[in-house]
C-alpha cells in the first residue's frame, strides 16, 4: 500500500518472548488480537487495500477482494468493519488482488486510484477513489502475448517522475519473465496500460500471487510460494537482475501476503504472511550496511487470521481506535481483520540499529 506522506511513530513496549534464529540474531515473538472483524463477504476473501483519506482520516476506507467466479466483488468497509453497499462493486469474475496509488493524472485532474486483477476475464481493472467508479473503459487486457494468463497478484508503483505502473503476476508462467510491468496512461476517455517489460524468476513449485512495491526505495518484492521472497528493481531502466531471495527457511508452507511498513523513507519492515501458521514474519526493509539487500527476520507475530492470503498496513493516525495506524489482514472465514499497527510492529524499532551495524 502507498500513502501520500509518512510519519515516524513511537510505540509502547509489548510483552515479548525473545528467541534466536538460525543466524543467532535476536527475533521477537509475540501475538496480536484484532480489534475489529469485518462483515462477511459472500464467497472467498483474498486481498485488502487501505485508502487513506487525507482530508478526513476517520473516513478512510478498506477495500477487499472476494473471489467469486461470477459473483465476486470489491467490498468496501469503513473503519468499524461495516460494509458500504453503495461503494462496493459486485458481479465480477474472480477479482484476486488489489492495490492503491495516490496522485494519478486523469482527465485534467489528480485522483487516487485502485487497481485489481479480474482473473476470470484476464483483465486489469482500474477504479477512481473514493467513489469506486470504473475508469478503464471495460478493462485492460494483460499477458496478451502468452497462453498463460489468469492474472492474480498486482502492485502499483509511482516513480520519481510521478508515472504510475502496475506489476501483474499470474497463476502460472515461465521460469523467467513471470511478471509483466504496465505503465498506466490517460487516453482521454479512459485508463489504458502500456507494457513496459517482462521479468522475474519463478520456481514452478506453486504460484506467485503476493506482490508489493516500495515506492521510496524503488524495489519490487513478490512471494514465490514455498520458496521465498524475490526482490528486483522497480524501474525498468535499472535492469532485470534479481537482487535477493530471502525468507527461504522457517516458513510452514506457503509464502503469501506481503505489505510494507514504512517507519521512515528508509526504515521499516517487509511483512510476510506465513499462511499455514497464521503468523506474520517481519523482515528489515533497509538491509544492512554491508549488504542493502540482506533483509533480516526480526519479528514474528501470531495472529487470529485463518490462512491469510493478503495484508496491508498504514502508520497514519486514523481515529481513537487506530491512533497510530491500522494493519488489515484477510482471513479465510470470509472476513478481514483490523489490528492496531503497533500491535504488529511493536515499539519503534531499536532492533533496526542493532542488526545494521
Amino acid at each position: 500500500m502507498k500513502k501520500p506522506s509518512q510519519i515516524i511513530t513511537v510505540f509502547g513496549l509489548l510483552a515479548i518472548i525473545i528467541a534466536c534464529n538460525s543466524e543467532n540474531k535476536k527475533v521477537i515473538e509475540t501475538s496480536a488480537n484484532p480489534l475489529i472483524i469485518t462483515d462477511k463477504t459472500p464467497n472467498d476473501t483474498d486481498d485488502p487495500a487501505i485508502w487513506y483519506n487525507s482530508s478526513n482520516p476517520e473516513k478512510s476506507l478498506i477495500l477487499g477482494t472476494d473471489k467469486g467466479d461470477s459473483t465476486g466483488g470489491i467490498f468496501v468497509f469503513n473503519l468499524e468493519g461495516k460494509l458500504d453497499t453503495t461503494l462496493s462493486i459486485t458481479n465480477l469474475k474472480r477479482p484476486n488482488n488489489i492495490d492503491i496509488e495516490y496522485g494519478f493524472q486523469f482527465q485534467g485532474k489528480t485522483i487516487d486510484i485502485a487497481a485489481f486483477t479480474e482473473r476470470g476475464r484476464d483483465m486489469l481493472r482500474v477504479i477512481s477513489l473514493p467513489d469506486c467508479k470504473f475508469i478503464d473503459g471495460g478493462g485492460i487486457p494483460v499477458f496478451e502475448d502468452d497462453s498463460l494468463r489468469s492474472p492474480m497478484g498486482i502492485s502499483l508503483y509511482k516513480d520519481k517522475s510521478k508515472s504510475i505502473f502496475a506489476f501483474v503476476g499470474r497463476k502460472s508462467g515461465p521460469a523467467d519473465g513471470y511478471i509483466y510491468q504496465y505503465r498506466l496512461v490517460d487516453t482521454g476517455a479512459s485508463v489504458s496500460g502500456i507494457k513496459v517489460r517482462t521479468f522475474g524468476k519463478y520456481s514452478g513449485k506453486k504460484e506467485i500471487e503476493a506482490i508489493v512495491v516500495d515506492d521510496e526505495q524503488g524495489y519490487i518484492y513478490y512471494s514465490d510460494e514455498t520458496i521465498g521472497i524475490r526482490q528486483y528493481y522497480a524501474d525498468a531502466d535499472k535492469g532485470n537482475k534479481e537482487l535477493s531471495l530471502f525468507a527461504t527457511t522457517g516458513i510452514t508452507s506457503d509464502h503469501e501476503g506481503l505489505s510494507i511498513y514504512r517507519e521512515s523513507d528508509k526504515n521499516g519492515y517487509i511483512i510476510l504472511s506465513d499462511q499455514q501458521a497464521n503468523k506474520f514474519q517481519l523482515f528489515t526493509r533497509q538491509g544492512t550496511k554491508s549488504n542493502p539487500f540482506d533483509h533480516r527476520l526480526v519479528r514474528i507475530v501470531q495472529s487470529k487470521t485463518i490462512e491469510s492470503d493478503g495484508s496491508d498496513i498504514l502508520n497514519m493516525p486514523l481515529n481513537s481506535t487506530f491512533p497510530q495506524g491500522i494493519f488489515v489482514a484477510m482471513s479465510t472465514d470470509k472476513t478481514f481483520q483490523f489490528y492496531k499497527t503497533e500491535d504488529i510492529v511493536g515499539k519503534k524499532s531499536f532492533w533496526q540499529k542493532i542488526i545494521s551495524e
